[in-house]
């Protein structure tokens, strides 16, 4: 019996970081938390298909010590993503559990097996 299934969804992410690449690499680390969030199956491979950027930001700004002293450029990415992806997934619906009676057992507890002297 085959239980695999293939499809096909997009998921949105986002992502920021003090680089483009970190802002890409930020986005593209919550794709798998995002598809395992929607999906109550046990999750293969995700494959990325198609990318594409909703919208991409950079925002720089001055930072100063105590207002005044040593001030500094700081820059920050943001990116949002749109990302197709192919999922292989093994739908548990399909699989039919059989119950399996189990039998009482007994723990021994070795302080109290012992004789009390």
């Amino acid at each position: 019996m085959v239980v695999e299934v293939k499809s096909t969804q997009k998921v949105i992410v986002t992502g920021e970081g003090n680089s483009e690449v970190a802002a890409f690499s930020s986005a593209l680390g919550r794709v798998q938390s995002q598809m395992l969030k929607e999906s109550s199956d046990v999750t293969l491979r995700i494959e990325p298909k198609a990318v594409t950027v909703l919208s991409a930001t950079k925002k720089s700004y001055t930072e100063r010590f105590l207002f005044f002293f040593l001030p500094r450029e700081k820059v920050t990415y943001s990116v949002k993503l749109q990302i197709e992806v192919e999922l292989l997934s093994i739908d548990m619906k399909m699989i039919d559990f059989k119950e399996q009676g189990e039998q009482a057992r007994n723990f021994n507890i070795p302080f109290f097996s012992q004789k009390m002297k």
